[in-house]
Order: C-alpha cells, then structure tokens, then sequence
C-alpha cells in the first residue's frame, strides 16, 4: 500500500478548489484504490496480511493464470476492493478524516506501472 495522499492534496491546493469533490479512478484490473488508517503504519500492515491470508496465490482451483501466480488472486482482491473513491474538497484542503489516508494498494507481487485519474468538480 503505497500512500499518496499528499500528492493528492498538492494537486487541490494547485487547482485553487475551495469547495468541491475530488474523484480518484484507478483503471486497473489489479490494484486499487483505497482509505486506510495513516498514522500507525501497522494499520497497512494488517490490511496487507488479511488480503494475503484470504485470497492467498497458488491455489489449485484458479484458473486464471496466465500472468503467474498472482493473476488471479490479483484480481480477487481488486473486486474486493475499490477502483475508485471521491473525497469533498472544503476551504481547499481535502475532508479526509483525522487519521485517514489514501492509498494506491498493489496487488501484484512486483510493481507495476499504474495510472490514477483525477478529476475534481469545483462548486461556485
């Protein structure tokens, strides 16, 4: 789980947004994106060890594999998860709760090149 919350914010605060919503869409079949716990990094941890103890790769039951051992259990995890979340933007900072932040989560083994749109609805 990779946080990208203050990339986020930096993007608002160039946009000069003072009151709007902000729309995060990870169009991937193997990552999500998603709200975690940001202060103790145990929080991730956790989330990260529940995913891998649930849909745990090698099982003789998947069939698609045909990217390795983690195709499918990638892709589990991602139905499981979220492609996309929006966040209201108030006095041009985004409205994220006290200890919430938010996180690219990769569900491959090995890093892939992602891309995340953003968009943001500015309210005159």
């Amino acid at each position: 789980m990779l946080s990208i919350t203050a990339d986020i914010a930096n993007l608002v605060t160039t946009w000069n947004i003072k009151t709007g919503m902000c729309f995060l869409f990870l169009p991937h079949t193997s990552a999500s994106i998603t709200l975690c716990e940001s202060y103790d990094h145990h929080s991730r941890t956790d989330v990260e060890n529940y995913f891998e103890r649930a849909i745990p790769e090698g099982q003789p039951w998947y069939q698609h594999t045909y990217e390795g051992p983690d195709d499918s259990p990638s892709h589990i995890r991602t139905t499981l998860s979220q492609s996309s979340i929006c966040i209201p933007i108030d006095n041009s900072q985004l409205s994220l709760g006290t200890w919430q932040g938010i996180y690219l989560f990769e569900h491959r083994r090995k890093p892939h090149r992602r891309k995340l749109l953003v968009r943001a609805l500015k309210v005159m």
